[in-house]
């Protein structure tokens, strides 16, 4: 096996990159395009490739001067525990100084600790109409 870290969605094949997640569990709802515009849209992208297969997948959406916002971060189950997501999270970061970075974890929390993450107090969130119906749906 050799992981390639790369930050170009055109080395992904999106249709496949969705049938994976949605295997993993990983799944939001969103159609393939949706899929591929949640991170073509995002400022920051890293994704890790065995041969052409996506197994890794990061994404960060960010004002480029204080704020960043991790999202999407997914390594297919059997790739886990081998230092694929750590690769994936530390290319995020490094594009990232000055800026305090956000995520939400629900089952990660000692991992994104490992890499200094602190816990915070609150999260909120809400949802406006109807999740992922929008004109991006096609």
């Amino acid at each position: 096996m050799t992981v390639l870290f790369h930050e170009n969605p055109g080395n992904v094949n999106w249709g496949q990159l969705r049938e994976d997640l949605t295997d993993d569990e990983f799944h939001n709802g969103r159609t393939t395009h949706q899929l591929k515009l949640s991170f073509e849209n995002s400022q920051l992208q890293a994704y890790a490739n065995d041969q052409e297969r996506c197994i890794g997948t990061a994404r960060a959406l960010s004002d480029g001067v204080g704020n960043a916002y991790i999202i999407d971060v997914w390594t297919q189950s059997s790739y886990r525990k081998q230092g694929i997501a750590t690769e994936m999270m530390e290319m995020m970061m490094s594009k990232c100084p000055g800026q305090h970075i956000y995520l939400q974890t629900d089952d990660a929390i000692q991992f994104y600790r490992d890499l200094g993450f602190n816990d915070q107090p609150l999260g909120m969130s809400i949802v406006i109409g109807e999740y992922l119906q929008n004109d991006t749906r096609n």
